[in-house]
């Protein structure tokens, strides 16, 4: 006997949040939105009744740090060259780059979860 099974959400889908098509996903989806905003955001119990808002401003916040990362990326080493020795500022550009990486995951992630919150379908293409 054939068992359908919900497929994955599309490229760039958080791995934490269950694809749009399983019910109940936007519980683990807002949970997953918070752990990317700052912890004070939790106190506001409409964003958590409104995920699809929760999501825009998440989007955004995420953006915000992307930013942020990037513009410290261009300026540590000159900024920081007095203040770090060289070992010091390769182990912060390395975690820079890596913060960056999961900052564009994220980002990505964001948009998909308001994507799908707002109606949007997903379609695997061949």
């Amino acid at each position: 006997m054939f068992e359908s099974r919900p497929s994955a959400g599309p490229p760039g889908w958080p791995g934490a949040v269950p694809p749009p098509q399983v019910p109940g996903w936007e519980v683990p989806a807002v949970s997953w939105l918070l752990d990317h905003c700052p912890a004070d955001y939790r106190s506001y119990a409409g964003w958590r009744r409104h995920p699809v808002a929760l999501a825009w401003l998440t989007a955004r916040h995420v953006d915000a740090q992307l930013v942020a990362m990037r513009q410290a990326y261009r300026e540590a080493r000159v900024e920081m060259a007095d203040y770090v020795p060289p070992e010091g500022i390769a182990e912060l550009m390395s975690g820079l780059e890596h913060e960056g990486v999961r900052l564009v995951a994220a980002a990505r992630g964001a948009r998909l979860i308001h994507e799908a919150l707002q109606g949007k379908t997903f379609v695997p293409k061949l």
